[in-house]
């Protein structure tokens, strides 16, 4: 008897998405840091815990049109069953519209309904199944399949899921990430509604007697001992942190310091520069600053600078208040970027191949410019004083990582500069106090086990799964460790001062490791940005979203050989590409998290460093060359994908982000794109059929990467499911005959969303959303095989999606042109946001950038306007020229030259002529529905004249003359 096939409601993911209230939510919450718990940890590119809980829970509830598809497949719903579907779906949107919201991550009322629809489409599933002959192990309605995701990174998703009634299970290859993720969804659980045990908690009958929920008792201890770990680190060390004596001098520079004199300010950060040797032979005994900028204030009214002072052969440096002059704006730098810098005293030119010589030779120094305190209305700059030199100076620490670090990793560019160890990014005064702390986090352990009160049993330790003494005491030493790894983020010499908000840079502030000129030492003692107290209150914060009593288990595992995706519910948000080196970055951290937990999770930290050789990220120095890193990323990719696609529970799709830029590159055979759809083959040959293709806005505009470069604010989550083995081939013709059957319903639907929304979905977003009811239709065939036999590549079946949208028949540049300008006009967007919309388009915005219809910096793109077109631009010696260029060329001669000079255009691109016309057509229309009048009369006039230019070009001189030899 053949076993009856699986019934896979079709869930609400596959059909639509509340997509502006989560981008919304999502963005939102890239902002807040109190009480989020990426504050006990930085993982990089974690994603918002809104748009997991949004995405896990449509993965799990059935769509409202499921019995219709089970019953009646291939038939044509009537129109009040159409109606009622997306009544039900607008109830489901509202629940996750509740869900998204900030202020009701811990609302038990919201969670409750959430995870009531989970339960109810979770039994509708069971019943639908019961007579499968599996349905003991697979469609248990008491047993709801638990989750797991093989790359957990930050953690988010793992604990989404947790929150919403699943136990969560997570994996990852990287230690640093395994324990990230224990500290959120195995540790809290495992103590959950434990009373804490520190003196302070308890009456004098030694009892805690308030009642305490969730994580609640944790938190507290961590609070007791952290703050404990504070004072008697500054007790032990203090001293090396003088503060700042206010003097009459002081005083006279800043009023508000007049009733303070003969009292002390707590220093905030000592701001230092760099220092080589002058390479002028005359002033070879003079170490040199090399600073990128003297400014320590931007704020109005509150401006404040350093001014050097040379006299004869040397120098000095003191603090003015007032707007900084232009040479404190450019500090000692000769050029806006790299390594080339003046020297303060002679003028002469310092190279960057000569400061990495001096560098790599020992001998670059440090300098200090200027001192950071914290007075009664704000920030006091202080003068540089002797006695905070030889402070620095004086400190010795007991203890530094010394392990060399992949000098040729994604993202550093600290190694030209004689950086090799990571104690190498530490002053000895930094090495001092992380050595400190990490001394005490080991002393807490045994404190703890004295009071919790039950010694002589302390039993199994947390790695061992014990709940124990033992197991608790191991527990707050993580967290206590975790606050010694975000101290290194604030305390390394590679952390720069931010004059705009006038506080600390983290090592961390972007995804690398980049070289810092004049960096900020921050005072752990204080209580500002960079500080323990500051760290920890924010750590603390970060367990009000901890501590579900529901079971949590996390281990680490290499993702292309894990088991534990068997018959549970998988999202995942695997590496992106070569965008972030986890494992090289996560060193940085490693080395103190192994000098501290190594005897919490032996076999976790019992290497050298964290594990790279497997890390599916195509890091071209590690794997020989460029084209052999991408080998590597997509065969090992590829592999995941096909493991996951066997293990995960076959009844539930599966969710997986994608983030990493869209790019063009020259190759032998021509401009080739890395990225989108080479990633859908990959997920395609591992056996999974896409149903669903989401953009999600997950990364944080304004961030320091963003603000100087073209970073990613978007990411796109694919909704996948199992491709049945028996999956027939069709041909071209057939899938172009289906596509047209499913996607004006689909296209209706991702429109109109809850019922009362015209668009709930953004016009840029719209060109990706679509993609996925078509991609449906492609992925479900083992292949569609072209005319010739040959099967039709990702690439050819984007493209024909794409012309469900009406834009057949322009180019792909053209057709993110077209998109972009619906959404923005003229005005510039996140770059995130353009390579998301261009990777539905099958371009890349490089490629568009190099059409030279755009502009894309600092992490911004706009369309540039027909005025700003080159007037020396030539059709003949432009290779990439798409339609939306040739209409722009067009307006701007008309505009100048008439019809006469447009004619001349037109008889060069005869071919793209008919193109052109009907681009101005929809862009008309486009215009005159947005009140946009100006740019409506541009392509008014061109449409209205497209006669008289085409006569033009009949009668016109060539608009470029051809040289003599011109073929």
């Amino acid at each position: 008897m053949t076993n009856p096939i699986i019934q896979c409601p079709k869930k609400l993911i596959e059909v639509g998405l509340p997509l502006n209230k989560i981008n919304f939510a999502s963005g939102r919450e890239k902002n807040i840091r109190h009480g989020h718990p990426s504050t006990l940890h930085l993982w990089w590119a974690r994603r918002p815990l809104a748009a997991a809980r949004a995405i896990i829970f449509s993965q799990l509830v059935n769509d409202p049109s499921w019995k219709w598809e089970i019953e009646n497949t291939g038939e044509i719903p009537p129109a009040h069953f159409k109606a009622s579907w997306a009544k039900s779906r607008k109830r489901l949107f509202a629940i996750i519209e509740d869900l998204v919201e900030w202020e009701n991550t811990n609302r038990s009322d919201v969670i409750e309904r959430a995870r009531a629809e989970i339960k109810k489409s979770w039994l509708e599933t069971c019943e639908l199944n019961a007579s499968h002959p599996e349905a003991e192990t697979l469609f248990r309605p008491d047993h709801p399949p638990a989750f797991h995701d093989p790359f957990a990174g930050g953690g988010a998703l793992p604990l989404e899921a947790q929150r919403l009634g699943l136990r969560s299970f997570a994996s990852d290859l990287n230690p640093v990430a395994v324990v990230i993720n224990k500290s959120m969804i195995e540790i809290p659980s495992r103590f959950s509604g434990r009373a804490p045990i520190n003196p302070e908690a308890r009456d004098e009958k030694g009892l805690a007697p308030r009642q305490w929920r969730r994580a609640q008792g944790l938190a507290d201890d961590v609070r007791y001992y952290g703050k404990w770990v504070r004072d008697e680190a500054e007790r032990r060390i203090g001293a090396l942190y003088p503060k700042v004596l206010v003097t009459d001098e002081l005083a006279g520079q800043q009023p508000s310091l007049r009733h303070m004199v003969g009292e002390k300010l707590t220093v905030i950060a000592w701001l230092w520069a760099r220092t080589v040797k002058s390479p002028n032979p005359a002033f070879r005994h003079i170490d040199v600053p090399l600073a990128s900028s003297f400014v320590l204030s931007t704020k109005e009214g509150k401006e404040a600078y350093v001014e050097p002072i040379v006299q004869g052969d040397t120098y000095t440096f003191e603090t003015r208040l007032g707007k900084p002059t232009t040479l404190a704006k450019s500090g000692t730098k000769s050029a806006e970027r790299g390594a080339d810098f003046r020297c303060l005293v002679s003028d002469t030119p310092i190279e960057a191949n000569y400061i990495r010589s001096e560098a790599k030779a020992g001998r670059m120094g440090a300098r200090l410019m200027a001192i950071i305190a914290d007075g009664p209305k704000g920030r006091v700059y202080v003068s540089p004083q002797k006695s905070d030199e030889e402070a620095a100076a004086c400190a010795s620490p007991a203890w530094k990582p010394e392990v060399e670090f992949f000098q040729k990793a994604l993202g550093f560019r600290v190694g030209n500069y004689g950086f090799n160890k990571w104690s190498d990014l530490f002053t000895p005064r930094q090495l001092t106090v992380l050595s400190t702390l990490s001394e005490l986090v080991n002393e807490v352990r045994v404190k703890v086990l004295k009071e919790y009160g039950d010694t002589a049993e302390p039993g199994a330790s947390l790695a061992e799964g014990g709940n124990g003494a033992r197991a608790y005491a191991d527990a707050i030493s993580v967290y206590l460790a975790f606050l010694v790894s975000q101290v290194a983020n604030h305390s390394a010499s590679v952390c720069g001062w931010n004059s705009t908000n006038t506080q600390m840079r983290s090592v961390f502030s972007r995804q690398a490791l980049s070289m810092v000129w004049d960096y900020a030492e921050s005072n752990p003692f204080s209580d500002s940005s960079g500080s323990y107290n500051n760290l920890y209150e924010r750590q603390i914060k970060g367990f009000e979203a901890l501590g579900d009593p529901l079971e949590g288990t996390v281990v680490q595992q290499d993702a292309q050989r894990q088991e534990i995706s068997r018959n549970k519910v998988v999202s995942t948000d695997p590496p992106y590409y070569d965008n972030i080196g986890y494992a090289d970055l996560s060193d940085f951290f490693y080395v103190w998290l192994r000098k501290n937990l190594r005897p919490v999770y032996p076999e976790l930290f019992g290497g050298i460093a964290v594990p790279k050789a497997e890390e599916l990220v195509a890091t071209p120095h590690r794997h020989g060359g460029r084209r052999q890193a991408e080998a590597f990323f997509m065969d090992g990719m590829t592999s995941a994908m096909k493991r996951i696609s066997s293990l995960a529970h076959p009844a539930l799709p599966v969710s997986i982000y994608y983030a990493f830029k869209q790019s063009e590159s020259d190759a032998e055979d021509g401009t080739t794109s890395t990225g989108w759809d080479t990633f859908l083959e990959a997920v395609i040959r591992a056996g999974f059929s896409i149903n669903g293709t989401w953009p999600i806005r997950t990364e944080k505009e304004g961030r320091t990467r963003g603000n100087s470069s073209n970073a990613l604010a978007s990411s796109i989550v694919l909704v996948c499911r199992r491709r049945a083995e028996s999956a027939p081939s069709i041909s071209r013709r057939s899938f172009l005959r289906e596509l047209n059957a499913v996607l004006p319903d689909a296209l209706d639907g991702i429109t109109r969303g809850t019922g009362d929304e015209v668009s709930p979905v953004a016009p840029v977003d719209l060109s990706q959303a679509i993609i996925g009811p078509g991609m449906a239709i492609f992925s479900k065939y083992a292949s569609v095989l072209e005319a010739d036999g040959s099967p039709m590549t990702v690439k050819t079946a984007l493209g024909l999606i794409n012309r469900f949208l009406a834009e057949d028949d322009f180019d792909p540049d053209t057709q993110f042109c077209l998109r972009w300008f619906e959404q923005y006009g003229w005005a510039d967007g996140a770059f995130g946001e353009a390579n998301t919309l261009a990777m539905s388009k099958g371009t890349a915005v490089n490629g568009v950038q190099a059409a030279g219809v755009i502009e894309a910096s600092a992490g911004r793109v706009r369309l540039l306007r027909w005025s700003e077109y080159p007037s020396g631009w030539s059709p003949k010696s432009d290779t990439r020229m798409p339609v939306w260029e040739v209409l722009h060329h067009l307006i701007r001669l008309f505009k100048e030259r008439g019809e006469i000079g447009a004619g001349g255009l037109i008889a060069l691109v005869a071919s793209k002529a008919d193109s052109a016309r009907q681009l101005a057509y929809r862009l008309y229309t486009l215009c005159e529905r947005a009140g946009w009048a100006d740019d409506a009369r541009a392509y008014n006039e061109i449409i209205t004249s497209w006669g008289a230019i085409e006569d033009g070009a009949a009668r016109a001189t060539p608009l470029y003359q051809p040289r003599l030899f011109d073929a």
